[in-house]
């Protein structure tokens, strides 16, 4: 196998730094340790952002996730880490990573971390209507 898992997270220039747009990116694979009980803990990462000037790189975000597989974490601790390091790579004007892990005693645990830019705030949201092929034929 040529590649292995890595700490480094990769950016490539935002395409569209003039305007707010949001990525939404699923993990459904993360997998850490139990620092207690050595046990695999495994998790859905959700990671929502509004780049400012670099995006993430997929394949290194994959190698870097990766990483966490072998490593005794606390939930908690290990979703403000990988937030810190999101947010140093990128430098995002808002960042949000949710942790959903599985299922552990009986217990489902969501670690949700945020960042937001100094002086940054979201646009007003739109709300579109649904449009409805039903509603809008003519018979």
């Amino acid at each position: 196998m040529t590649t292995k898992p890595a700490k480094t997270l990769e950016t490539f220039p935002n395409p569209a730094a003039h305007r707010d747009f949001h990525i939404h990116m699923e993990i459904p694979e993360f997998t850490c340790l139990c620092p207690k009980t050595g046990q695999p803990d495994f998790a859905t990462l959700v990671l929502d952002y509004i780049p400012e000037k670099a995006c993430i790189e997929l394949k290194s975000l994959k190698l870097y996730v990766w990483s966490f597989r072998n490593e005794g974490c606390f939930h908690e601790d290990v979703t403000n880490r990988m937030l810190d390091d999101l947010v140093k790579a990128t430098k995002p004007r808002f960042m949000r990573l949710t942790a959903r892990f599985f299922v552990r005693g009986g217990i489902f645990t969501n670690v949700v971390a945020e960042h937001r830019k100094k002086g940054w705030k979201p646009q007003a949201k739109v709300e579109l209507a649904e449009f409805s092929t039903e509603s809008n034929t003519r018979g």
